[in-house]
């Protein structure tokens, strides 16, 4: 176990790379991108230090952190917090008021940063019943009669002396809480994990350990998922951090496709899925409206670069033939298709929390960058990932180091080691529930390891579907088949005690409306488009055709198709973006109870 804290992580690297650029960000979509140096960032975590002692925070508080967006304040705030021995307590902006109250009432917050009017807003919706809160600063300017603090007068504070606050921050211990982690809550409540310093370096640690990537001073990492999760907080925020590297902040999805390609251009982003399946998918389009020749020889380098792949990852030789067409292929084609996808620059795509699709990772490793499926959860901090040229599609990768896993009977992922947490917060019983007496946390996962090592995710434990006829059915994998489709944008699963497998599809509008319209069907009515028995025919041809690998028990024999996208507003995802089953089966019961009748 590390013997030092993320704060003297932090000091190690500003000690080393002072003069590096440490946070680059934009005002706006047409602003040149803002670099503040490790030393400079150094000092701004020091004042904020001070701004959290005058507020009366003191080792082992709570200090909530609402942003709707990332930016270089979460980081200076959080920096500040661990410095201190605060336990810094993420909530996502995305979520409603009664949600943000139960974040604030279940951690007992003594303090909320928050970065804008609409986060404010929903604060002060709540603030009768939170007795815990007494200090709220707000990143926007606000008026400071309704008891708010501004962020930039709270790092004007006077305090302690830089000396006494290194006291202060070598009181603070590896196993002291840094964070509560609060999971998704796709079965209930979330439950706030709770995760020391030592947990928190494990990801970054280990990342130079394993020798995964050889980041650096130079290198630009993207931080555009939301800091609240911890695979951003650990791999975007932290890591960076360890080895020198500079973090940029994004503005926003809407902003996203140009930062990668023109206007910031990374060396590094942590995405999900379902960014670099748009980007497939954005790149496959645009390839279909090429003159044939052209094409041609676009789709002939990319199969090349994608053999090349395959064995390289597998550790098998390359032969002089492929070689050589290799080369041509790189020269011609290759170099100028990352350009275009990836602003020529990107080395290293981390994806997680779902599944990739199989010829999205192989494109992105055919066009020759380092795309990394990996596995992770808000307990546990990255448990395994692939290593580059040593990618196992459908796999996400060999474990990290200090990490173990074992299997339990019903094949459950079994994980303890440096990342695992040691509770949930003021939940001894769910702790015990979850952490064996042997100190195995009991993911909830279904998988299993290849003989080399690598491991495969199947399933969640509680989303099984047992049939009527006593049959098994892991339907994440399923829904990931159908998901392959361009005109399925999302699939959920139902058929627990039913003689059959049904699903609700959410179409993928934009591409079924494209489809309408090349068939001369009206799309001025979208609820009119899909009763279209034409509809209903495509859709039932895009499930037989991702069903091709499916035992006769597991094919979706029934479906109905959902009318508006799943959202998180709407209840039907987690900020994480996973679907809430249990939700989804309540909130569409007359549709799935039509599918049960029919």
């Amino acid at each position: 176990m590390p013997s030092r804290t993320l704060y003297n992580m932090f000091l190690e690297t500003v000690s080393a790379h002072g003069d590096s650029p440490a946070v680059g960000t934009r005002k706006t979509r047409t602003s040149p991108v803002e670099t503040l140096s490790y030393n400079q960032l150094a000092a701004l975590v020091l004042n904020m230090q001070r701004g959290l002692l005058s507020l009366g925070l003191k080792r082992g508080d709570r200090f909530a952190l609402m942003f709707h967006d990332n930016r270089m304040e979460w980081a200076v705030a959080d920096l500040a917090a661990q410095a201190l021995g605060i336990i810094t307590v993420p909530i996502y902006g995305t979520l409603p008021a009664s949600q943000v109250q139960f974040y604030l009432q279940d951690s007992g917050a003594s303090a909320i940063f928050v970065s804008d009017s609409k986060q404010r807003t929903k604060v002060e919706e709540v603030r009768h019943n939170l007795a815990d809160l007494k200090a709220i600063i707000s990143l926007e300017p606000a008026d400071n009669s309704g008891g708010w603090t501004n962020y930039t007068d709270l790092l004007g504070q006077p305090g302690p002396t830089d000396e006494e606050l290194r006291t202060l921050s070598e009181a603070v211990l590896p196993d002291d809480v840094a964070t509560l982690i609060y999971t998704s809550g796709t079965t209930g409540d979330p439950k706030g994990a709770m995760l020391t310093h030592a947990n928190m370096l494990q990801t970054c640690d280990g990342v130079i350990t394993d020798h995964i990537a050889d980041l650096g001073p130079g290198y630009v990492m993207l931080s555009f998922l939301p800091l609240s999760h911890i695979t951003e907080r650990s791999g975007g925020q932290y890591m960076p951090i360890r080895m020198g590297a500079c973090i940029v902040y994004s503005l926003g999805l809407i902003a996203l496709t140009d930062e990668i390609q023109k206007s910031v251009r990374p060396t590094v982003l942590l995405c999900v899925p379902r960014l670099w399946e748009s980007m497939h998918e954005r790149f496959q389009d645009a390839v279909q409206k090429f003159e044939p020749r052209r094409r041609r020889l676009v789709e002939w380098a990319i199969k090349i670069g994608e053999e090349v792949a395959a064995l390289r990852s597998h550790g098998k030789p390359i032969g002089p033939l492929l070689i050589a067409q290799h080369r041509v292929a790189e020269k011609l084609v290759l170099c100028k298709v990352r350009e275009q996808v990836t602003g020529g620059r990107l080395r290293y795509c981390v994806s997680g929390g779902a599944p990739l699709k199989p010829a999205t990772a192989r494109f992105f490793l055919g066009i020759g960058i380092q795309i990394l499926e990996g596995y992770g959860m808000s307990e546990c901090n990255i448990i395994a990932i692939n290593r580059p040229n040593r990618q196992r599609i459908g796999t996400v990768g060999n474990l990290m180091p200090g990490t173990e896993i074992k299997f339990a009977q019903d094949g459950e992922i079994l994980v303890r080691g440096q990342g695992r947490t040691p509770g949930y917060f003021n939940q001894p019983e769910a702790t015990a529930h979850t952490i064996d007496e042997e100190g195995w946390f009991h993911t909830g996962d279904i998988g299993s390891m290849s003989p080399d090592g690598y491991l495969t995710i199947t399933d969640r434990k509680k989303d099984l579907l047992v049939l009527s006829n006593g049959k098994k059915v892991a339907p994440q994998l399923i829904e990931a088949q159908l998901k392959s489709s361009p005109y399925i944008s999302e699939a959920v699963l139902f058929g627990d005690n039913q003689p059959t497998v049904v699903a609700l599809l959410v179409p993928s509008f934009e591409k079924l409306q494209e489809w309408a319209q090349a068939n001369s069907f009206s799309t001025d009515s979208l609820s009119e488009l899909l009763r279209i028995p034409e509809v209903t025919k495509l859709f039932k041809k895009e499930i037989e055709n991702c069903s091709q690998n499916l035992a006769d028990f597991e094919r979706v024999r029934d479906f109905r198709l959902v009318p508006k996208q799943f959202g998180i507003e709407s209840g039907e995802l987690t900020p994480t973006l996973k679907v809430k089953r249990k939700f989804v089966a309540n909130k569409y019961s007359d549709l799935i109870a039509s599918m049960m009748r029919s």
